[in-house]
């Protein structure tokens, strides 16, 4: 399931990447080359659909990102833990591991 999530972050980040090299910083980006279409409306569809499109893919990727990282911390507990805390934990409230005779 990690893998998964992991997997669609990745896809929703490169495709964030694509919509946000697309777009102009002066508002214009893919929309410049339509210029004859402005009487009908494009340009304005275009720079609205790549917009919510950006909204859209960066509310994805963290909202995958969060959720990623809680099903990696729940398939492992001791995750988030250094390797000394984990050890030391583990003897401390582990039991006695040791034979009693």
């Amino acid at each position: 399931m990690t893998s998964f999530l992991v997997l669609l972050a990745v896809i929703c980040s490169i495709l964030l990447g694509l919509v946000v090299l697309v777009q102009n910083p002066k508002g214009g980006g893919l929309a410049v080359g339509f210029q004859g279409a402005q009487q009908i409306g494009g340009v304005q569809r275009t720079t609205d659909f790549l917009e919510k499109a950006t909204w859209y893919l960066a509310i994805g990727v963290f909202v995958l990102c969060l959720l990623s990282a809680s099903q990696y911390a729940s398939e492992r507990p001791d995750a988030g833990m250094p390797e000394t805390e984990a050890a030391t934990g583990a003897a401390e409230g582990g039991g006695d591991t040791t034979a009693t005779q």
